[in-house]
């Protein structure tokens, strides 16, 4: 049988930089033979596409409350030990340039294809065997044997760095997590996460006709100390609702759970509109609300309470109070989300629990290893999950080189 010391599975963010931190911090002590084994036939797809062909790579405000989980503190051990600064100083020795965008964000300014080269040319010394699917992990008296269509392959030890389930056309799959069962481990319900929500159709009567439109809202869900709340841009679709706010609170949403939207964040509406009023009143509902939103809503909104041709002075306080609540108070009901096809990451995984925070190796299976998106950890819109990806992989890195 093919022996190997060390194989991971995946040659996605995680995967790449494991095998890179690995033979990095393994320089002069002699070599060890990795493999990296992945079905796709090319490396780092999803960094490929990520940040519109630009990669949003980390994100400065890293912390552990920037992560969802089950156990909340779980990711901080691996966050700490490689921090986004950690990953900013390899892409500068590399000489690639970058850019922050808004809260934290930072991108190539060329191409994501930078970052693939990067982990590529880190991790020379690594065989990188792709279009090779895996089909299983067994345990065996000393390592592991994992079965490729090319036959097995014998390791001391094995990464797991397979992904989640989001973007299938990606080649996604549940592999990681058929692995993870193999061996006792529990799965926290993978669903998708940071995705566009859909509505029932008295909503998408106000959606479609705006499709296209983009303004800056609030968007929560829950509440007191559950509450999870985005200031961000929110974008009208034909399906229903997207944009960063949208997709920042969908990874906290559950089916028949609803959200809350307040289209004027920066605004008390109904105090706005008495105050209007009283200084004649004599406008439309529509212009008026135009004060605070872009036209086609505010016309929209106004048709939608049945003032669509109503003058501002002919209004009570009771009739502004409703409006005011459609426009800072907006409750929906979300029927559903565009699934894994549109979403950008899997919230649920591998239970936490079963893992040693430090090393991300399997209690119960010594030399066994998970990182990255396959594990119980999701980060928020705008480089966190990548950065899990550097860190978690680092953890595993290191203790691997270690022992």
């Amino acid at each position: 049988m093919e022996q190997a010391d060390t194989v991971i599975l995946g040659a996605g963010a995680a995967g790449l930089f494991c095998a890179g931190a690995i033979l990095e911090r393994l320089q002069g002590r002699g070599g060890q033979r990795i493999v990296v084994l992945d079905h796709a036939r090319a490396p780092g797809e999803k960094i490929r596409i990520s940040g519109g062909g630009r990669c949003n790579f980390t994100n400065l405000a890293t912390a552990p409350d920037r992560f969802l989980s089950r156990n909340p503190r779980f990711a901080a051990s691996a966050l700490a030990g490689f921090t986004a600064a950690d990953f900013v100083a390899m892409v500068d020795r590399a000489g690639i340039a970058w850019h922050e965008k808004t809260l934290g964000q930072l991108f190539c300014d060329d191409s994501a294809r930078q970052i693939i080269d990067l982990l590529l040319h880190r991790m020379r010394g690594a065989e990188l065997r792709l279009d090779t699917a895996v089909e299983g992990v067994e345990p065996m008296a000393e390592g592991f044997c994992i079965a490729t269509p090319r036959g097995p392959l014998q390791a001391r030890r094995v990464v797991v760095a397979t992904g989640g389930k989001s973007i299938p056309k990606m080649g996604a799959t549940g592999i990681g997590y058929d692995i993870a069962r193999r061996f006792g481990l529990e799965i926290v319900e993978p669903r998708a996460g940071l995705v566009p929500l859909t509505f029932a159709q008295q909503d998408l009567d106000l959606c479609r006709p705006l499709a296209g439109l983009s303004v800056a809202a609030e968007v929560s869900h829950g509440a007191g100390r559950t509450r999870a709340l985005f200031r961000d841009g929110l974008l009208f679709t034909h399906r229903g609702l997207s944009g960063p706010a949208i997709l920042q609170i969908s990874s906290f949403w559950r089916p028949g759970e609803a959200i809350h939207i307040d289209l004027a964040p920066d605004a008390d509406v109904a105090a706005g509109l008495r105050e209007l009023r009283g200084q004649g009143g004599r406008v439309a509902v529509a212009t008026a609300l135009s004060r605070w939103l872009p036209a086609r809503l505010a016309e929209a909104i106004a048709a939608e309470t049945g003032l669509a041709r109503a003058r501002l002075a002919d209004q009570n306080n009771a009739t502004l109070g409703r409006l005011a609540d459609r426009i800072n108070r907006w409750v929906l009901r979300p029927v559903g989300s565009e699934g894994w096809r549109t979403a950008e990451v899997t919230v649920g995984g591998i239970d936490t629990r079963a893992l040693d925070s430090r090393s991300l190796q399997v209690k119960s299976a010594p030399g066994l290893y998970c990182i990255g998106e396959v594990v119980d950890v999701t980060g928020w819109l705008g480089g966190y999950n990548f950065q899990w990806a550097w860190a978690s992989a680092h953890a595993a890195a290191k203790a691997i080189a270690a022992g």
